[in-house]
């Protein structure tokens, strides 16, 4: 197989990839309280780099054994984004109706602002800041729902070396960093250029109730879609 065809497939791979559901509606509860378009596309870059953590460590493990027979044990890992979706909406939902300010979990500071003084609600265990949260959905989600890295490990075999995989995997990592900056950019500008609070947080609750539905499909079985390849 031609180097260049190959690296061509994996950059259009990774870029379908990004767009799997289950990745878009639990990077958009996080993205909703984005308040700027270069802190939005800095957290979808944290997400896409956690998410090639784990997701180009296991091609490299199934280049190396050729152990496609790994793929049902990686598929249960679905059941941990099935959670990980359905407490994120829940978390999202505790924080908007102010559930987490009465139990103490979070408190509102003023902050100086170009259209006047305002609160912001912050959270006492700041270690835990949008960006690490992004970079650890990415972890999980890097377990699971990787037909597309797995069309890219068994292209590979053609190429034949851990080398040309690796390069592949840069390729197709750059793929999903591209996919999800656009996904970023595109769900906050319109927010950040005419929405209101009132927009963002019927937004907010649409994608967190979406993100505890979807989880809970996955848990009963559910094999997911993508945006753009079904």
């Amino acid at each position: 197989m031609d180097l260049l065809f190959f690296l061509g497939l994996a950059l259009a791979l990774g870029f379908k990839h990004s767009y799997d559901a289950d990745h878009l509606v639990a990077v958009s509860n996080l993205l909703v309280r984005s308040r700027d378009l270069r802190r939005t596309a800095l957290m979808s870059v944290s997400w896409a780099a956690g998410h090639m953590l784990t997701a180009s460590g296991i091609t490299v493990i199934l280049f190396v054994f050729r152990e496609i027979l790994l793929r049902p044990f990686l598929d249960q890992f679905e059941v941990l984004v099935g959670l990980m979706l359905i407490s994120i909406g829940a978390i999202y939902l505790l924080w908007e109706f102010r559930v987490l300010h009465r139990i103490g979990l979070l408190h509102d500071h003023a902050h100086e602002h170009p259209a006047g003084e305002h609160e912001h609600p912050h959270f006492h265990l700041r270690r835990f800041g949008d960006h690490g949260t992004m970079f650890g959905i990415g972890v999980v989600h890097g377990l699971a729902s990787n037909d597309e890295l797995l069309i890219l490990l068994v292209a590979s075999f053609a190429i034949a070396t851990i080398e040309g995989l690796l390069a592949g995997v840069a390729v197709f990592s750059l793929g999903v960093v591209l996919g999800m900056v656009l996904f970023g950019v595109g769900i906050s500008y319109p927010m950040l250029r005419w929405g209101d609070a009132k927009v963002r947080r019927i937004i907010g609750v649409i994608a967190s109730v979406l993100s505890i539905a979807y989880g809970i499909l996955l848990l009963l079985g559910f094999q997911g879609v993508n945006l753009i390849g079904g």
